[in-house]
């Protein structure tokens, strides 16, 4: 700190103001002391960061982290599960009743058959299952002699004889069904003793229609006519 010397004649007020102004201009200094202090650091510090950035610019490749650990692998969005699906329930199937070869169970045997096949076609694996499944049925009289025939057929030359289902039904008809169905439907239809009687209404609806049917009748006139 500077002394200042001071003439013995000086006054005590004076000599207090120049005391004062003495020591704020040496505060002043040593503040502008650490002013500079901090400059020099701060220079200092600018100047290597600036160093540092003219090696990055220089070599790009100083950017990469060493041994960088690598990003997690992202997984693919799942799809929500489907909401499950009621299960589809079938009909409880009858089997088709017996067949002995009788003409009056021909159409209601072979319809059985039929309806069966559709409604449960996961059940067999190819048309012949079909027809052996059918034959089972076959159990006495003319229809067990008729399976009886198949048989040997395949028997004497190793193939069977039936090969589809459409071939089944149109041997079942030839053979079981009444050879001159429209000609018989047509006689009793243009007869006259066929009428109600003591049928049921049901029983004798149902016989028109079958009779219809092989009859051919399709004017609307004639079936109320023969009704």
């Amino acid at each position: 700190m500077l002394q200042m010397s001071l003439p013995p004649d000086t006054s005590q007020g004076v000599a207090d103001a120049l005391g004062y102004l003495q020591h704020h201009l040496q505060e002043l200094t040593e503040r502008q002391h650490a002013s500079e202090n901090n400059i020099n650091t701060t220079l200092a510090a600018l100047t290597v960061q600036l160093q540092q950035l003219t090696q990055l610019v220089a070599n790009p490749s100083l950017l990469a982290t060493p041994n960088a650990p690598p990003p997690p692998a992202l997984s693919p969005p799942t799809s929500p599960s489907p909401a499950p699906t009621a299960r589809r329930t079938r009909p409880k199937l009858s089997a088709p009743p017996d067949f002995s070869g009788e003409r009056h169970n021909d159409r209601v045997f072979l319809n059985s058959c039929s309806l069966y096949i559709r409604l449960a076609p996961e059940q067999f694996y190819n048309e012949q299952e079909k027809i052996l499944w059918a034959l089972m049925f076959f159990k006495d009289d003319r229809a067990a002699k008729w399976s009886e025939n198949v048989f040997c057929q395949e028997a004497d030359t190793g193939v069977f004889p039936i090969p589809t289902w459409g071939d089944f039904e149109q041997q079942f008809r030839l053979h079981f069904f009444l050879i001159n169905a429209e000609a018989d439907a047509i006689n009793t239809l243009e007869g006259t003793s066929y009428h109600q009687g003591g049928w049921m209404v049901d029983n004798y609806l149902d016989n028109f229609q079958t009779l219809v049917s092989d009859a051919g009748y399709t004017d609307p006139w004639t079936l109320v006519v023969k009704f």
